[in-house]
């Protein structure tokens, strides 16, 4: 069902479930902020390439997907700024822009879920990107030398695959595509295929960092000899 919602673009891409924080100065977003805590609480967080040219205020197109926002917490500061913490919810569709008095765009858009899918394949490729995303997660733990703690991923398939895709540093490009993905399935096949490189690079990168730190024979390194 259509429905309207204010729209903060940006150039971050926003999945479901992802916390976000953020800054909000403008008087435009102010007066937006100020419209969703008096409300439920939602706007939508829609792609902009950054401006490149001074006064420029890219906007999103008709068809262009984002993603829903709550906002959790909001800090408001001594000027008029405000810091706000929000959390992903469903994805849309930006169907037209809505003519209003308010000085922040408001859209007409349409949510959108996955389609069904083979829930047997999705449990598998689910099983193969959680197991390889903790492969990577464990390894850039050691090599930034910090106890392997246990990683905590989502057990839904769907949410599973946007956890991941948020946490991963994709281009631009990719986290749109996966952003925009109705299939479940096919998010998560792209991922499987983005963290098997990934996850041996870093166990590989771990083990030489390991071999380093114990001077290529597991153990400690060598002590100097002491003077005569």
């Amino acid at each position: 069902m259509p429905r309207e919602l204010p729209i903060f673009p940006l150039p971050l891409v926003l999945f479901p479930g992802a916390v976000q924080p953020l800054h909000i100065f403008e008087p435009r977003y102010r007066a937006m902020l100020k419209d969703c805590l008096e409300g439920d609480r939602r706007f939508g967080i829609a792609y902009v390439a950054p401006a490149t040219a001074a006064g420029a205020d890219p906007v999103p197109d008709p068809g262009d997907v984002g993603c829903v926002a709550v906002i959790r917490s909001a800090e408001a500061l001594p000027d008029g700024r405000a810091n706000i913490v929000a959390v992903g919810e469903h994805r849309f569709t930006l169907r037209r822009w809505v003519a209003t008095e308010r000085p922040y765009r408001v859209g007409e858009i349409e949510e959108f879920d996955d389609e069904p899918g083979d829930a047997a394949g999705v449990a598998e490729l689910a099983g193969e990107v959680r197991g390889a995303f903790a492969r990577v997660v464990r390894a850039l733990d050691a090599l930034a030398g910090q106890d392997e703690g246990e990683v905590q991923l989502a057990s839904d398939p769907a949410l599973l695959s946007f956890q991941v895709a948020a946490a991963l540093e994709l281009d631009v490009a990719a986290k749109r595509a996966l952003l925009a993905s109705r299939s479940t399935g096919q998010r998560l096949r792209q991922l499987a295929a983005l963290l098997r490189p990934l996850a041996a690079d870093a166990e590989r990168r771990a083990a030489v960092h390991r071999a380093a730190r114990g001077n290529g024979r597991g153990g400690r390194p060598a002590q100097p000899e002491p003077a005569p």
